[in-house]
């Protein structure tokens, strides 16, 4: 069994095609899913696809990029459901960050105090947290030393960061299609420094589709060829990667057996 531990299932490239999309992940091997929170306009449509199957999952957060929607009272709304697993996606993005050198120091103070804010609450409620890290790991390692939250979290998409390794104490690092990338070079060469009891496996679909399908939308059932790439690399059967990271995914999200 493989668990995605991050799948935008509610993005609408998936609208009307859901069965056939779960259908496809439950042959692959893939049985259960979370869904991240990054925009709160989807936040309850995410709600209501975890309702609907009984092995999808959610969080509540949200992304850099709208961290001018961030309400942390409407997050509460939905933080204490059965089904929500973990706070995030949260974190810090300089990818876009404005020109003008004041708009850029006030576009990144705003970004660290709604990240700060959402591992407070993680604190809070006692979940794990699901971070996002684009071109600001010192950042984002200078934050979570200081205000992460006990249950730890997964550094999704791990942007292979050596500085990022120091958090491997506490902290999963989510490998998707990224790794099966031919100029994932940094990454490949990282990866077996990761502990081998914090490897996650995620797609980030529709998002970063794994060779030989980039182009294409991503989906659940193309963690196989995630895991594949991680076996090859390793030297293990996939059958041992399945298992390891569905261990460590219901260690860290609390997920039934």
């Amino acid at each position: 069994m493989i668990v995605d531990t991050h799948c935008h299932l509610d993005d609408t490239r998936y609208d009307g095609e859901l069965d056939a999309v779960l259908a496809r992940a439950k042959e692959a091997g893939v049985e259960k899913y979370i869904i991240p929170g990054a925009d709160p306009a989807t936040l309850e449509k995410a709600v209501g696809i975890a309702e609907k199957y009984d092995d999808v999952f959610f969080a509540v957060g949200v992304h850099p990029y709208d961290k001018e929607a961030y309400d942390p009272t409407f997050l509460e709304k939905f933080i204490t459901h059965e089904k929500c697993v973990a706070v995030g996606e949260c974190g810090l993005d300089y990818f876009r960050l404005p020109e003008n050198e004041e708009d850029k120091r006030a576009d990144k103070t705003l970004q660290q105090d709604v990240f700060i804010d959402q591992l407070a609450l993680a604190q809070r409620y006692d979940k794990p947290v699901i971070v996002h890290i684009r071109e600001a790991s010192a950042d984002a390692l200078a934050v979570l030393q200081t205000h992460a939250p006990d249950r730890g979290g997964v550094l999704h998409c791990y942007n292979a960061s050596p500085v990022l390794l120091a958090l491997s104490e506490t902290f999963y690092y989510g490998i998707g299609g990224v790794l099966t990338f031919k100029n994932a070079k940094k990454l490949v060469e990282i990866y077996p420094k990761i502990p081998q009891d914090k490897l996650l496996i995620e797609t980030d679909a529709p998002y970063l589709t794994p060779h030989p399908y980039r182009g294409k939308r991503n989906e659940p059932a193309y963690c196989r060829l995630v895991a594949q790439k991680m076996a090859e690399l390793d030297g293990r059967d996939i059958e041992e990667i399945e298992k390891t990271t569905t261990v460590n995914a219901q260690r860290l999200f609390g997920l039934p057996l």
